[in-house]
């Protein structure tokens, strides 16, 4: 008989609170309620597993999606998605969006004045290497407002959504920039308890990275699991 080895729960606080009223969307869909732990079963350890069939090279560049070049500053991202014992998971399927350099996302709901990119819709993907490692090729987003609370900006971020080898695996995230004074004052950032946590959000400014005369390099590697995990999305 397979035994069936669930996963770890987070610590909580290195994860975001359901509750945060500085967040103030977190009071209208927090629970109310205790959440009810329901056991893994075989289906939740084991997959689904998602293919790289219709992954290609451009999904992973942004500034090559497009006829033109896209407006602002390019930047490579780069990093390792390993789990809570440091094992690269290869394979496995990374996803990002983001807003533009002006700080606008590519869709109808976002009614930011900021000026639309018709080269650059700030989407894609890729798969992770052998060893774990991914690279994206983007724009730098800019801040934008938001009416959480009176002249609020995010920060500049980048959204992340990765699967590993099962959907229990599964993150959604947000990676920062360092040295952003917006983060000081962001409810989302904040709402992680923890300030070790909070910093795994930060990416890290890496040289090795940059490409001269063309795009700076940042680095950001993911913990799927365990006390060093990659905070959740809030």
């Amino acid at each position: 008989m397979l035994k069936i080895i669930p996963y770890r729960h987070h610590d909580p606080e290195s994860q975001p609170t359901s509750l945060y009223p500085p967040y103030r969307a977190t009071v209208r869909r927090a629970p109310h309620l205790p959440l009810v732990v329901l056991p893994h079963t075989l289906s939740e350890v084991t997959g689904p597993v998602y293919g790289d069939g219709d992954v290609t090279e451009t999904d992973r560049d942004l500034t090559r999606q497009h006829s033109g070049e896209p407006l602002g500053e390019r930047i490579i991202v780069r990093g390792r998605v390993v789990d809570d014992g440091g094992r690269p998971v290869p394979h496995t399927l990374v996803e990002i969006w983001q807003a533009n350099a002006a700080g606008r996302y590519f869709h109808k709901k976002d009614g930011h004045s900021a000026p639309l990119d018709p080269n650059f819709t700030g989407a894609g993907r890729t798969m992770t290497d052998a060893d774990g490692n991914y690279e994206f090729v983007t724009i730098k987003p800019g801040a934008y407002p938001w009416e959480n609370h009176d002249n609020a900006w995010r920060p500049a971020h980048i959204h992340f959504s990765l699967f590993g080898n099962a959907f229990a695996t599964r993150l959604i995230t947000q990676m920062y920039f360092p040295g952003d004074p917006l983060l000081a004052f962001d409810p989302i950032f904040h709402s992680i308890p923890q300030e070790k946590a909070r910093q795994r959000l930060i990416s890290k400014f890496d040289l090795n990275s940059t490409k001269p005369g063309w795009a700076l390099g940042f680095r950001f590697d993911i913990v799927l699991r365990g006390p060093e995990a990659i905070p959740f999305e809030g």
